[in-house]
């Protein structure tokens, strides 16, 4: 893959690229991160990175917190969260062959989909099935 040079995407690139696949993804799926909060940084915080008993903040890409969609929602409970980080994404991004979209949606539906249970069959089955959305002409 030839890679354009230029300067690197910025975090409102990262996030209309990651708004875009959620609103692409198939249902059920879709239906359970119908309200999911998207929060896009460049790296992950200090305090998150003691917590998740973590170094280095290039190892963390992403991170999905709150409870699963058929969970009992208490008052007080803070709404479910996509974390994605993108100087991490973008080493990774650097490293590798991956188109930058493709990157960022398999961050995104790896942290959704583990939290929920998916197995990485199913998540690569969302993956594919973004690809396809991608590429198919509009109606």
């Amino acid at each position: 893959m030839t890679r354009k040079y230029g300067p690197p995407p910025s975090l409102d690139t990262l996030e209309i690229i990651a708004r875009d696949a959620l609103a692409k993804l198939p249902e059920p799926f879709a239906g359970h991160l119908r309200d999911v909060v998207l929060i896009v940084e460049d790296f992950p915080s200090e305090e998150l990175l003691a917590e998740l008993e973590m170094d280095d903040p290039f190892e963390l890409t992403g991170l999905y917190t709150g409870r699963p969609a058929e969970t009992e929602v208490y008052t007080g409970d803070l709404p479910p969260m996509i974390h994605l980080f993108r100087r991490p994404i973008l080493d990774e991004w650097a490293g590798g062959e991956v188109a930058f979209e493709d990157l960022v949606a398999h961050v995104l539906i790896h942290e959704a989909g583990h939290h929920f249970g998916l197995s990485d069959d199913d998540m690569e089955w969302l993956e594919d099935e973004l690809k396809k959305s991608a590429t198919a002409p509009e109606p």
